[in-house]
């Protein structure tokens, strides 16, 4: 076989290099199945034959739906075994989005992963004209119902028995296939998470994901020995990059949990080495360990005060094995003997040899917070248009504000209007039929803008500061650094969501949304009583408590000279959670800026007034495609702010 620059090539070379090694895993009904190199192997062999016996030919686009799941990666294999290309969407999409994406990408195939992802896509089969067959996986709920008895509906397993019976006269299709395979065939079509307008579909080529996949491996020093827990949307590249790329490079094991309900429990048992999780999920854990720490005893309460300070000082010396005094050394042990590994078992991260997080930044506290507890958390800086792997630090140098130094082959510089630029072998081929936005995004010489303003500091770390279209100006002059602000507003385990406003204003404003576990159990114990999220996010104790931790906040912006007037002089408490159903966050859970400023015009007018309330009512999705209106009279209250450092007498 010729050199392994395909995953179909990378497949048969682990099938005979490791046939009996354990690839991949599921857990069902409480029970972790395993297959093996081999038999993987052998179930991607059957469903090529049976795709081919189907007709799916080169080039032609086949829709993958559906939860992290054995069955879909080996179809997102086997369709790149025969030039098809992939296209992951979002399983919690609603039909509209998942209308735009099958009818651009124009689709011919889909697999779905059960009853739901079909109902979606039989309700819009008839406005995606290129959609020809519907593969599902799991039959729960469709047998003997005559509403799935339909021509262009096929079991996976039905497929895969095609191809049983399709190979014994074409016994060559599935090695020639894989030869006729080549790295510069685009391996997938990952659509953007549209958080300024419709999603692009980016095409990334076999090339772009293995050689990116295989630099990050020999830089981290990964192995084949790896455990991996795949969690994250198929639809998000993060994803295709860690659970697929670089599990066919490198050839470790990818775990799929029971659900989305039970990654947390699945995560404990396992014990992953190698950990990707976007800073939401490091936050919701950590805003867990908070919750569970206030309903402690006195003694335990202190215990996790008194060493998780010490930690702050000392653990993050340990973790990049520098030398501290013995007296520390002993405390330190102490500490990981009463608090810091049973809390690492807690979180599911005991046996963790890297974790990174990306997808935006992550504030410096709970950055922190991990790494005093000796669990290696790394920054990386990535884009689906850069096959994930910019930047990413390096083991001893490691900085809460810094986002690392470029990959290997990845060139970069800082334009004269202060935006990272970058270019790489994993700068993506262009965006699916819209040569005017990739010739916007990537220039002539292979130059990759990426919209984020940043710098290189003096160690030659990469420090983005924000989105370049994000970053403003106060009316004074003052630099205004949004997500800056957001990020340091949701360390607060009582914050889940923020949004921040000054641009062009006199001063800095922001919309918050509780964390209704966090605030619910905070209420309780308190004997606040409340119906909802409507009625708790009003009541004048939990606008007390946000208001304390935004006064935090404008404390630390005062410390810092370039942000010491973007202090937040006034907030509002939202009445709802920010859904993505509601177009107001994209499916990964980046704000959508200009929509909601859009929606909610009249509440960041009321923030530049003298109003110290509101009336509104807005129209709102629920899950099971029901519209519903609530009405709530939100108040509009001012903080405390502090004198800048620079200007202090």
């Amino acid at each position: 076989m010729s050199e392994l620059d395909t995953f179909p090539k990378l497949l048969v070379h682990h099938a005979k290099q490791r046939p009996h090694r354990v690839a991949i895993r599921e857990k069902d009904f409480g029970i972790w199945q395993s297959w093996t190199w081999s038999q993987v192997y052998e179930q991607v062999r059957e469903l090529v034959c049976g795709l081919s016996a189907m007709g799916l030919q080169h080039g032609d686009k086949v829709a993958i739906i559906g939860d992290n799941r054995p069955r879909l990666y080996w179809a997102m294999t086997a369709v790149q075994t025969l030039g098809a290309i992939p296209v992951p969407l979002y399983q919690d999409a609603a039909t509209e989005e998942m209308q735009y994406v099958l009818e651009h990408a124009e689709a011919r195939f889909a697999f779905a992963e059960d009853q739901e992802q079909v109902d979606k896509l039989l309700e819009i089969r008839d406005r995606c004209p290129y959609l020809e067959h519907i593969i599902y996986d799991d039959p729960r709920g469709m047998r003997f119902h005559e509403m799935y008895e339909k021509a262009f509906l096929h079991s996976y397993t039905h497929t895969q028995e095609r191809g049983r019976h399709y190979q014994f006269d074409n016994t060559g299709l599935f090695p020639s296939a894989v030869e006729e395979t080549k790295a510069s065939d685009t391996a997938i079509i990952v659509y953007t998470s549209g958080t300024t307008g419709r999603p692009k579909g980016v095409m990334l080529s076999h090339n772009n994901l293995i050689v990116t996949a295989r630099n990050a491996i020999e830089r981290d020093g990964l192995t084949d020995k790896e455990e991996v827990l795949a969690y994250l949307p198929m639809a998000w590249v993060g994803d295709n990059l860690f659970s697929y790329a670089q599990y066919y490079v490198a050839g470790f094991c990818v775990n799929c949990p029971e659900s989305s309900d039970t990654v947390l429990t699945d995560l404990r048992e396992l014990g992953p080495t190698y950990f990707f999780a976007p800073p939401r999920i490091y936050e919701s854990l950590l805003t867990q360990v908070m919750i569970r720490m206030e309903d402690a005893g006195y003694l335990k309460r202190w215990l996790f005060q008194y060493f998780m300070e010490f930690a702050k000082q000392v653990g993050v010396k340990v973790l990049d094995g520098h030398e501290i005094p013995f007296a520390d050394k002993l405390q330190y042990q102490i500490g990981r003997f009463l608090l810091y590994e049973p809390l690492k078992n807690v979180l599911g991260l005991s046996c963790i040899r890297l974790a990174y997080t990306a997808g935006e930044a992550i504030g410096p506290e709970i950055f922190q917070f991990y790494r005093s507890l000796g669990i290696n958390v790394k920054q990386l800086y990535g884009m689906t248009e850069g096959s994930v792997f910019v930047c990413t630090q390096l083991n001893g140098q490691v900085k809460p504000d810094t986002v690392g130094t470029p990959s290997p082959q990845v060139e970069m510089k800082i334009s004269d209007t202060g935006e990272v630029i970058f270019r790489s072998p994993g700068v993506f081929q262009g965006y699916f039929k819209n040569p005017e936005a990739t010739a916007e995004a990537k220039d002539a010489e292979g130059w990759f803008h990426t919209g984020d303003a940043g710098f290189f500091d003096d160690s030659g770390q990469l420090k983005i500061i924000d989105r370049a279209k994000d970053v403003g100006k106060l009316t004074n002059g003052a630099m205004f650094a949004p997500k800056y602000i957001e990020n340091k507003l949701k360390f607060f385990p009582h914050i889940k969501e923020a949004v921040a406003f000054g641009d062009g204003r006199d001063y800095a404003t922001a919309f918050i949304n509780i964390d209704l576990g966090s605030v619910g159990n905070w209420a309780e114990r308190r004997n606040l009583a409340y119906t909802g999220y409507n009625d708790l996010a009003g009541q004048t104790a939990v606008y007390d408590l946000i208001e304390k931790c935004i006064e935090q906040v404008n404390f630390d912006l005062s410390q810092e000279p370039h942000l010491a007037d973007s202090q937040i002089k006034r907030f509002l408490i939202l009445h709802k959670e920010l859904d993505a159903d509601d177009g107001e966050l994209t499916r990964t859970g980046k704000v959508r800026r200009r929509p909601l400023a859009e929606k909610y015009a009249t509440l960041i007018d009321a923030l530049y007034s003298a109003q110290e309330s509101i009336n509104v009512e807005a129209a709102v999705k629920f899950e099971d495609g029901r519209e519903g209106v609530i009405r709530a009279t939100l108040k509009i209250r001012q903080t405390k702010t502090f004198t800048p450092l620079a200007k202090a007498s």
